[in-house]
């Protein structure tokens, strides 16, 4: 993607939602008329770029396919919830373009393989139901720390003004062993505790709060226990420009342990 590719006069928002239950994508409610409001409120877009807490790698990966494949990542659902395709495009010529674009500073993969895991399209059936915009994922690396997933954050900013969307699906709080299946659950008191903490610490720009995981109150121990649902978050971020808003579109817990807090930068 060249200078001469940037043809767009607004930048595009970028997006972090809280993906919750795949249960999401076959039974709507007040979470997922937000996400709905959200994609009917997005300007034209070239591209989305997905980054998810369910494409777990060693590397930088990016998808390059003509037609990115619906995955059923997840066990135990009701039938109809394996039966849902989201048949965007994909865009092969843009993969290639942005690998080649970031080969002097980020090694990434090009990836025929993966597809879109429920992380990525059971949010884009409602921001973008006629799949008509090109979908590409770009894989977590594990291997790196949260600043380098903040970092990228970076690297990918510019993107926004060539009409790409950055959309992030994870999960500020994310404990599935404290999960509470009943209905109307109790929210455990760390969980609020630690994404009131988070809030409150992207309001005021405390970004490096965010990255030194060592000094994280002890909530956000019980909150993260594994980081993958936490960095799609900090790559969003990291995208952040200081002439714009930040609002947070969608808040609200779910099983006790789970957090649907969404960010939305520059709607």
């Amino acid at each position: 993607m060249g200078d001469d590719s940037v043809g767009f006069s607004k930048r595009i928002p970028a997006l972090f939602l809280g993906h919750g239950s795949p249960m999401h994508a076959i039974d709507p409610g007040p979470v997922t008329a937000i996400w709905q409001q959200l994609g009917q409120r997005m300007p034209a877009l070239s591209a989305v770029l997905v980054i998810s807490a369910h494409w777990t790698l060693d590397h930088l990966a990016l998808t390059a396919m003509d037609r990115p494949r619906t995955i059923h990542d997840f066990g135990g659902f009701p039938r109809a919830l394996y039966q849902v395709q989201y048949p965007c495009p994909g865009s092969p010529e843009l993969a290639q373009q942005l690998i080649t674009r970031w080969a002097p500073f980020l090694e990434v993969r090009a990836d025929n393989q993966w597809g879109l895991d429920h992380g990525a399209w059971s949010l884009l059936r409602y921001l973008f139901p006629n799949a008509d915009v090109p979908v590409l994922q770009l894989s977590l690396d594990m291997t790196q720390p949260p600043r380098f997933h903040f970092e990228l954050g970076r690297h990918l900013a510019a993107l926004r003004e060539a009409g790409i969307l950055i959309l992030g699906s994870g999960n500020v709080v994310h404990n599935l062993a404290a999960v509470r299946w009943q209905e109307e659950a109790p929210v455990y008191p760390w969980a609020l505790e630690f994404d009131q903490w988070v809030r409150e610490r992207i309001v005021s720009h405390q970004w490096e709060a965010l990255l030194d995981w060592e000094y994280w109150p002890e909530s956000g121990h019980h909150s993260v226990p594994t980081p993958e649902h936490f960095l799609p978050l900090l790559t969003v971020l990291g995208t952040y420009q200081p002439d714009e808003s930040l609002t947070f579109p969608v808040s609200g817990m779910e099983l006790g342990s789970i957090s649907m807090t969404g960010v939305a930068l520059g709607t």
